[in-house]
């Protein structure tokens, strides 16, 4: 049997290969064809390998958004390395235990984050290399200079197997440390061929993406999918997303796809420069992360159109579990294509399942785990045997997140399984409160956790940021909560923030809602 697969980095050599004139990444005014790009990553392939770097050796990349970090996925990818990205808005500790728990021998770093090199440093002991994006420090190598020593090296790329690891994807559990979802050359070949087909069919050389969250996630990959079409990637030349300099670019570019989250959907749509510049470019709003709320999800399409792409998808599935596509998403509940509250139906070679806590299937309209199969599962976690034996059981992948699908096949997400708590008997799932309260004309963005009670054993808190200019109180929200939603699910409290939290990838994280809770001892009744 054939175990060899193709090489991913063989996408960038094949697109310089044919357009090699084209823009690959614009950045302001600045602008890198395919074939400079990369001219580029085999240098620092050539680079690397004169250092001793080798296949499974693990590369920690931390940086802001700019050709660098974007480079050096084909450079890991080419070498047989695995690629490490981190979020660069994480702190010193976070990024040594990074370091740390893949075992990296080589770093490379953005200029301003040379605190968490020597963090890494000090937590990993198989670091051997550094190499600064910025000014080198002593024992330090320079990224543009190692490409000018070995500019015009020939191209290597090393032979792979389907499951080689070619990425580490961490994901943020909701308690301890993230754990390393291992993506593997053949995994993402399909993964790429599946974004394809089922999120933004139809793109070429011509198309532009628009980036507007840090490449070492979802963004990365939607980068990388886009250049194996020869798409220029658009990266903002600013670390702060500005939605005016956003839809400008859009306008400028003719950007016809984009992926994102739906609080970045909610900022840029709802943000007057929307109607300033011409999106009329626009074909694929891909949001991911979350379900998008109903409100915002109608605001957006007054706004775009029937642009919206939903995927429903982890970091261990890379994103491709279900999806939305356009003629989908509608403004209308009634309409007859209307499917309100849903994330979509499965992607194309991937299985959805829902089973109960005895592994067994459910069906339509029962609600109980999602469980997914198909060759966008990943390999497992690094070194974390626990983590993998809890995961993978039943001979599906299980998501920890819960929900049913209808008779047609389309998934209905209730919430995590982690976010669920039972008042006086019943199961309460937040998001169908925050769902209520986000049709209130004040609300703008909202949480509910479960807390202690001690008559109930647990009731509903809900924080609540208002929209600009306007407020709600407590007992008007309730009154709008009695025709949606029963009694028993209604929050016992509400806490008034001018501000969620929100993670490097723009989404609400009730973990840290629930320790800024704790901290202003509003954790309760």
């Amino acid at each position: 049997m054939l175990k060899k697969v193709m090489n991913l980095g063989r996408l960038l050599a094949d697109v310089a290969r044919r357009h090699p004139a084209e823009a690959g990444i614009i950045i302001g005014e600045q602008v890198w064809t395919w074939g400079e790009i990369d001219a580029r990553v085999d240098a620092a392939v050539q680079a690397l390998r004169a250092l001793g770097v080798t296949k499974g050796d693990k590369l920690l990349v931390h940086s802001r958004n700019n050709l660098p970090i974007f480079e050096s996925a084909w450079i890991a990818f080419k070498l047989g390395v695995v690629w490490v990205p981190t979020n660069f808005r994480i702190t010193p500790p976070e990024a040594a235990y990074l370091g740390q728990s893949s075992g990296a021998s080589v770093m490379l770093y953005d200029s301003g984050f040379e605190g968490h090199v020597d963090a890494v440093r000090e937590a990993s002991p198989a670091l051997k290399h550094v190499i600064a994006i910025g000014a080198p420090r002593a024992g330090e190598q320079h990224y543009e200079t190692l490409l000018a020593d070995h500019a015009g090296a020939q191209p290597f790329e090393e032979e792979v197997e389907y499951e080689d690891p070619l990425w580490f994807f961490y994901t943020s559990g909701t308690t301890g440390h993230p754990k390393a979802g291992v993506l593997s050359h053949g995994q993402m070949a399909f993964v790429v061929t599946n974004h394809l087909a089922d999120l933004m069919p139809g793109i070429t050389y011509r198309s532009r993406s628009m980036v507007v969250a840090p490449l070492s996630h979802g963004a990365g990959i939607h980068a990388i999918v886009n250049a194996a079409r020869g798409a220029a990637s658009v990266l903002l030349p600013t670390e702060r997303m500005e939605p005016e300099q956003v839809w400008q670019a859009i306008a400028t570019h003719r950007v016809d796809n984009m992926f994102t989250v739906p609080t970045i959907v909610k900022m840029l749509v709802e943000d007057e420069s929307v109607d300033r510049h011409d999106h009329s470019s626009l074909k694929f709003v891909i949001y991911a992360g979350a379900p998008m709320y109903r409100a915002d999800q109608k605001f957006a399409l007054k706004k775009l159109g029937r642009v919206l792409v939903q995927y429903y998808g982890l970091g261990e599935v890379t994103g491709n579990i279900t999806v939305l596509p356009p003629w989908l998403h509608t403004e209308d509940d009634d309409a007859a294509d209307a499917r309100v509250g849903t994330c979509g139906m499965p992607r194309t070679g991937m299985e959805v399942a829902i089973l109960d806590a005895q592994g067994v299937r459910q069906p339509p309209f029962a609600s109980g785990e999602i469980c997914v199969r198909g060759p966008a599962v990943f390999m497992g976690y690094h070194n974390n045997p626990d983590a993998n034996a809890k995961a993978f059981k039943d001979d599906w992948f299980h998501t920890g997140d819960l929900g049913h699908v209808d008779a047609q096949g389309f998934l209905y997400i209730t919430g995590r399984a982690s976010d669920m708590y039972i008042s006086g008997g019943s199961n309460v799932y937040p998001r169908e409160i925050e769902e209520a309260l986000l049709t209130h004309p004040a609300v703008s963005e909202c949480a509910v956790l479960g807390v202690p009670d001690p008559k109930w054993g647990e009731s509903g808190l809900a924080v609540v940021v208002a929209k600009d200019g306007m407020s709600a109180e407590a007992k008007e929200l309730l009154g709008h909560l009695e025709a949606r939603i029963a009694k028993y699910k209604w929050p016992r409290r509400f806490v008034f923030w001018n501000a969620m939290p929100k993670s490097g990838y723009g989404k609400i994280v009730k973990k840290q809602i629930r320790t800024m809770l704790e901290e202003q001892g509003d954790y309760r009744l």
